[in-house]
């Protein structure tokens, strides 16, 4: 089948995709924030000077989010500077790799959007095992159980539409199938986007969606998006109008004013945890540590639910607007299995979908 694609969009949707890029954005940026312009915007926590250095994390999480949790994080640990690249859990992948060939990691953490890309690394033995301080604070299912990984957001991929474009929302997965949806559904490369590929895995393993829904799906003609990032600015825009997408973009937009809604599907939605992690060669693995420690806090989970993610802790509250974690229902498919088919239904997304 022949990929749409977009490639292109209007200057003004280019500006906002700046501030709004989402999850597996195919687009690198690096950054690096110090001690020195922190600027807390949480609740008071107490200092820590007693660890210091500099550290390396490559990540998926949006710029603009990142920036202002690295400005936080130097709030609590002003002493340990911290260096980032940004881009999509793919490009970060094929980094890695290539690093890996060449001398080493050059990052101390890795932060991207699913589990299965971690159990890939845990497998190569390229992680160090690490306990976080609050991980009894944490909810269900984002540790890993052998310790080498966890879980950071809850991050649900919904279908999103345009409310002025679409009367009639779609309500489910196999409801984007249906003829009044031809042309106007948009949804994240699983090339490129770390939760779109998991998402793949998740539908291609769902007895009641697989392959036979990905045929039925690519007869609409979906158009294929770098990543969330275009993906939210298309149904906002309303060039198309429906999108399969991570939730928190659309709370983001609706908060700007578009004129955005979702609907999470009967069947229940895939989700990503975006897991963190460090890997065993880094230099500084107490600033790490560190590091990973104030991301699972509850300072930190409370900056994560201003930025309009749903928390890993309890205690942290939840984003405006969104529904309670125990209101949605999860897919949560064995991870072993999704890991182990991840590449044949990627295959058959492409084979089908574009």
């Amino acid at each position: 089948m022949k990929i749409r694609t977009i490639t292109t969009l209007a200057a003004g949707a280019l500006a906002a995709l700046m501030v709004l890029s989402g999850c597996g954005n195919a687009s690198a940026n690096t950054n690096t924030n110090s001690a020195n312009n922190a600027s807390g915007d949480t609740a008071s926590s107490q200092t820590d000077t007693s660890v210091n250095g500099t550290i390396t994390v490559y990540t998926s999480e949006p710029q603009n989010k990142l920036d202002a949790l690295i400005k936080d994080f130097n709030e609590v640990v002003p002493n340990v500077k911290v260096q980032s690249f940004r881009a999509g859990t793919g490009d970060l992948n094929a980094r890695i790799e290539s690093e890996q060939a060449n001398g080493g990691v050059k990052a101390d953490i890795l932060w991207a959007a699913d589990a299965s890309t971690f159990e890939k690394y845990k497998k190569s033995d390229s992680l160090a095992k690490y306990t976080p301080k609050e991980a009894d604070k944490l909810i269900d299912g984002v540790t890993d159980a052998d310790g080498y990984y966890t879980g950071t957001r809850v991050i649900p991929t919904v279908i999103a539409y345009n409310t002025n474009a679409i009367k009639t929302a779609p309500d489910s997965w196999k409801s984007l199938a249906d003829p009044q949806y031809n042309g106007k559904i948009v949804m994240p490369n699983p090339s490129v986007s770390g939760a779109a590929a998991y998402n793949a895995a998740v539908w291609y393993l769902d007895k009641n969606l697989g392959e036979q829904w990905f045929t039925e799906l690519g007869k609409n003609k979906p158009v294929i998006a770098d990543s969330n990032g275009p993906v939210s600015q298309a149904v906002a825009s309303g060039t198309q109008p429906v999108g399969v997408v991570v939730d928190y973009l659309i709370r983001d937009l609706k908060t700007k004013g578009s004129p955005v809604a979702v609907a999470y599907p009967s069947e229940g939605v895939p989700f990503v945890s975006e897991p963190i992690g460090i890997f065993k060669s880094t230099k500084n693995e107490k600033a790490a540590q560190a590091f990973i420690d104030y991301v699972l806090s509850v300072r930190g989970q409370k900056l994560a639910v201003k930025q309009n993610y749903l928390p890993v802790r309890n205690d942290a509250g939840s984003p405006e607007g969104a529904p309670e974690l125990d209101k949605i229902k999860l897919l949560n498919p064995d991870l072993a299995t999704v890991t182990e088919n991840k590449e044949t239904a990627l295959k058959s997304f492409t084979a089908h979908v574009g």
